[in-house]
């Protein structure tokens, strides 16, 4: 499968053995961001619009077969943190990806599980994580 040139996600920064350790309020922050991107719906409503530019909130919702309400609610929690932008249109709300990282993130990540689920098939996984769920 061929990969797409990635866009560069933000301004250049010193690789990341490089720098200072993060400070608690830096980690807070992280958190915060891993939070909001940590939800099934929302990383489906992110796919969506990373394979579609920008949607309205009905396509949205048909897309990821929910109620308009629940998306909105959703769309505006990724607006918050300045990940998706929204503009108006008539009575339409259309929503777009504003910051590339996130579309980076979303591939990397997705790499990783699909990766991380290879290499448990394969029984490749380190020790301790052999049965996934299995109680100690």
């Amino acid at each position: 499968m061929a990969r797409k040139r990635e866009t560069p996600c933000c301004d250049p920064k010193p690789e990341l053995t490089a720098r200072p350790l993060l400070t608690p309020r830096q980690a807070a922050g992280l958190e915060a961001t891993f939070k909001v991107l940590g939800n099934a719906t929302r990383l489906r409503m992110l796919h969506v619009l990373v394979r579609s530019g920008e949607l309205c909130v009905g396509d949205i919702a048909e897309a990821v077969s929910m109620k308009h309400q629940a998306v909105s609610n959703q769309l505006q929690r990724l607006s918050d943190r300045g990940i998706l932008e929204a503009r108006r249109e008539g009575l339409q709300v259309y929503y777009r990806i504003v910051d590339p990282c996130v579309v980076s993130l979303l591939d990397r990540a997705w790499c990783l599980a699909e990766d991380s689920k290879a290499r448990r098939a394969a029984g490749r996984v380190p020790v301790g994580f052999e049965q996934e769920g299995a109680s100690a």
